[in-house]
């Protein structure tokens, strides 16, 4: 079932290092199906780094938000309640050996970036998908991307290899890089992934969004 309403976590104010901003995360809602849309959309229209070619509808997003949060995390940063980015997980493959592994995707507002907010962003993220038991994150960064490549390299993700001419937009082709982040040791046998929409209503959601409002930008790991 999808995550049910009411269960929102917003954390303390996340101060970046510009003194005008002050920022929240939270688990999406489907009502913030508009304002991520029209975050998204400038990267579909304008660019390579989404392979879509028309943007996704308000209600579009509005499902895609409704069926990841019964599983995945999807998150939004925000400020004076304004959606400035979010970021999600999803299922990297559908057989059923592959449920302990993930794609991730973050995008910010244009008019948020270079403040930080994409990294705090991803590092809620990544604690929250530790925290639901999963093994192995996967990000691909359509080529050349050389602002995502360091977002990544700071998490500790690493390169694995290029897709050449996976994709053609905007008249050409474009190359796709792998990216491998391990959640957990991959020694003992897991235990089953804990549902998003049972996760976030927990304790170490909840714990996860005061820590990292608490050292923003300032943490290094």
């Amino acid at each position: 079932m999808p995550a049910k309403r009411g269960t929102t976590q917003w954390t303390r104010p996340i101060r970046s290092k510009r003194s005008d901003s002050t920022w929240t995360i939270r688990a999406a809602e489907e009502s913030d199906a508009g304002a991520i849309a029209t975050i998204y959309a400038p990267y579909v229209q304008s660019t390579a780094i989404s392979f879509e070619i028309e943007p996704p509808t308000m209600e579009t997003m509005a499902l895609r938000i409704s069926r990841t949060l019964e599983t995945h995390p999807w998150l939004v940063a925000g400020r004076g309640g304004e959606v400035l980015g979010y970021a999600y997980a999803s299922t990297h493959r559908e057989r059923a050996a592959y449920r302990w592994t993930v794609d991730t995707t973050i995008y910010v507002a244009a008019a948020a970036h270079r403040r930080g907010i994409g990294r705090v962003l991803y590092r809620a993220l990544l604690d929250t998908l530790r925290g639901q038991g999963f093994q192995s994150a996967f990000a691909e960064i359509v080529l050349p991307n050389p602002g995502s490549i360091r977002l990544h390299e700071s998490l500790g993700f690493k390169r694995i290899g290029v897709h050449e001419d996976i994709g053609f937009k905007l008249g050409r082709w474009h190359d796709i890089e792998y990216w491998k982040l391990g959640l957990a040791d991959a020694s003992a046998p897991p235990s089953e992934p804990v549902p998003f929409s049972t996760y976030v209503r927990t304790p170490a959601f909840a714990a996860v969004l005061v820590q990292r409002s608490q050292c923003g930008n300032r943490c290094k790991t």
